[in-house]
């Protein structure tokens, strides 16, 4: 049965969605929701992005270092007086917002591709 919300893959394929390192986390009152700013490195093809998430289920101490997955080519994205530069996935739970991640971090390089 087709959705009506259906995409074809070309489209899709066009995501540039990578891992990277979450390098600093800092408060962000100034959003309207609770969320944090990331500053996150991709490696050396995309380098260090920012970003707003509203990731505030999880500790400042455990998501600095911690490797995530983010979309790295959306347009910037003006969040209060903020450069949203990308976006960090996860799923939406009861408890927040669950980040993406790797299985084996330590072996996966910043910047490296999701396909």
């Amino acid at each position: 049965m087709k959705r009506k919300d259906e995409i074809i893959p070309d489209i899709f394929f066009k995501v540039d969605i990578r891992v990277g390192t979450i390098l600093d986390v800092y408060e962000f009152p100034e959003a309207r929701k609770p969320a944090y700013k990331l500053k996150i490195d991709f490696g050396p093809e995309i380098g260090i992005k920012q970003t707003s998430a509203q990731i505030t289920n999880y500790r400042k101490d455990d998501l600095k270092g911690r490797k995530v997955i983010a979309v790295v080519n959306f347009p910037v994205k003006r969040v209060a007086n903020f450069n949203s530069e990308v976006l960090v996935l996860g799923a939406v739970t009861d408890e927040g917002v669950k980040l993406l991640s790797v299985d084996t971090p330590e072996s996966i390089k910043d910047g490296t591709v999701i396909a």
